[in-house]
């Protein structure tokens, strides 16, 4: 048996020099989204809409007749989604979010899977260790069906320099 230290691996995010301009990441697992998930965002939100709330208000109401999931949480699952992969330890801040649609609604017992394609990235102009990174976020429910997209642009760390 010797006394080699162990290598040491340390689960982050991507370094703003590790983003490629046009790569797409697919995060895996989804998210099965469960009535208690909805109901508990919503009131933690403050918001009364009985379409979220209200079974039997939802569902006398066509198109759908169930209650919808929340879009907030649905845009928060979505982008939650993506840090383990991209973004964790390694973001600075969120600058902006932009071009946020729900095409298709979610409900209870839906899956929501994301993926992330890089659309662009830029040095910082006044902060020289980072960088801004802005994302495409797509999310699919378990049929295949686009249920959210948004852009989002990120302050994002540079490497550390070794010591």
């Amino acid at each position: 048996m010797t006394d080699t230290p162990k290598r040491i691996v340390e689960q982050r995010g991507l370094w703003f020099e590790e983003f490629e301009t046009g790569v797409l990441y697919r995060h895996k697992p989804g998210r099965t989204i469960t009535e208690a998930d909805n109901v508990l965002f919503t009131t933690l939100t403050m918001n009364t809409q009985a379409l979220h709330l209200d079974a039997a208000f939802s569902d006398a109401l066509p198109p759908f007749h169930q209650r919808l999931v929340n879009s907030m949480f649905t845009l928060s699952t979505l982008v939650g989604l993506s840090v383990t992969q991209l973004t964790q330890g390694t973001i600075v801040g969120n600058l902006g979010f932009s071009d946020i649609a729900f095409p298709k609604p979610l409900f209870h017992g839906d899956t929501l899977y994301a993926e992330s394609e890089v659309v662009d990235k830029r040095e910082s102009k006044s902060r020289p260790g980072e960088g801004i990174v802005t994302f495409a976020h797509t999310g699919r429910n378990q049929h295949g069906d686009i249920v959210a997209t948004a852009s989002r642009k990120t302050m994002v760390r540079k490497k550390p320099q070794e010591a």
